[in-house]
């Protein structure tokens, strides 16, 4: 293009006009660097301002590992000038070729998962806002991308290598025979967290307990090989996801409400307002905001006790919080207490009544006894 200027430096370099040619391949690799970063950047203003988070993520991604790409080109291509120019290690230029390839699919790699890092993080925030989304599976599913990517770009770097493939492959067969009767437990805590990612019986946060085990407390994290319990006494539980394949699971945290279920007792002495009391409290409760009328409610006189007319008080809080149920609870039973009272009656305990003979017979009793110690 330029055939004068040209003319002009390789005799201004004279027997240097390899560094001539290294200088300017690198020029150029450092402009194509430039316009491609400033192109990016651009785009990716471009779609933040018309809010296109998904394809903004994309061209975030690809930045560095593409300007690693550009560099890794220029230095091969500057390489194997020098060698060609000086006539040396030309046979390992093929090699440097390969190297260059096997580089690039780690940039690819690297792309790839960079790439599901921002999506994850996107919908993550995106969770916050709208709940249809699941922060659990999301993480599951980068996370199987990413072993993918790596396994993937493993095999082709080996390819690339003139690797034996087909050797490695049935020796990887038979090691994983062997290795599968030592690490059974490994693979079956694995598969369990497995199972837990996609079945989802309980996420981050939620309260679980086992009604087989001594397993009770907040889910702190789950990982592939085992999931971390937060006890209520503040001690970490550390559990095999094997486990969970063989236990039952309760999960507080999704219930819709919570019960209050209580037998309450009157005397005796007062069957003949039990009718009233047990109207005025079902009224009551359906009355107050704090229950749910829409669930089972159930006010009535259970049975006859030892030393009570039982009542049996069912029903439902709106709530589900513990601290806001147990205050809804003392309310609740401070109003029946008030009905009771307010209706002459008394709330029974245990009693025991004496029953005595009038004082003719016991002194008849007393007479016969003492003529019969003389």
């Amino acid at each position: 293009m330029f055939p004068d200027t040209w003319l002009a430096l390789t005799q201004f370099f004279g027997s240097y006009a390899w560094l001539l040619l290294l200088l300017i391949i690198l020029g150029f690799t450092f402009v194509i660097d430039f316009v491609i970063r400033m192109v990016l950047s651009r785009v990716v203003r471009y779609l933040q301002h018309r809010k296109k988070e998904v394809a903004k993520t994309f061209f975030v991604a690809l930045k560095s590992p593409f300007s690693f790409y550009i560099w890794l080109s220029g230095t091969v291509f500057a390489l194997n000038t020098i060698l060609v120019t000086f006539k040396v290690f030309t046979d390992f230029v093929p090699y440097i070729n390969g190297f260059k390839s096997s580089l690039a699919l780690i940039a690819v790699a690297w792309f790839s998962i960079r790439w599901v890092q921002r999506i994850e993080s996107y919908l993550k925030r995106l969770e916050r806002s709208n709940s249809k989304w699941d922060p659990v599976t999301l993480e599951a599913l980068a996370k199987i991308f990413k072993l993918t990517v790596f396994i993937i770009t493993g095999i082709f770097v080996l390819s690339g290598l003139g690797v034996n493939l087909t050797g490695l492959i049935a020796f990887g067969g038979i090691g994983g025979v062997a290795v599968g009767f030592a690490a059974k437990d490994l693979v079956s805590n694995v598969l369990g967290g497995l199972m837990l990612y996609m079945d989802k019986p309980f996420v981050t946060g939620d309260w679980i307990r086992s009604p087989d085990k001594e397993i009770e407390g907040t889910v702190e994290s789950i990982g592939w090989r085992m999931t971390i319990v937060r006890t209520f006494d503040k001690r970490p539980l550390y559990i095999p996801n094997g486990m969970f394949a063989t236990i039952s699971i309760e999960n507080p945290s999704r219930m819709t409400n919570r019960r209050i279920k209580e037998t309450i007792g009157v005397r005796y002495c007062d069957i003949g307002q039990v009718s009233k009391i047990t109207s005025e409290i079902k009224t009551m409760l359906q009355e107050d905001p704090d229950i749910d009328s829409n669930q089972t409610l159930i006010v009535s006189f259970n049975g006859f006790g030892a030393s009570s007319l039982d009542l049996l008080v069912y029903t439902f809080t709106k709530t589900i919080v513990w601290i806001e149920y147990h205050e809804v609870k003392e309310k609740i039973l401070l109003k029946i207490a008030e009905i009771i009272d307010n209706h002459g009656a008394e709330i029974a305990f245990p009693t025991r009544t004496l029953y005595m003979e009038d004082s003719v017979k016991l002194e008849q009793v007393a007479n016969a006894e003492q003529g019969k110690k003389k």
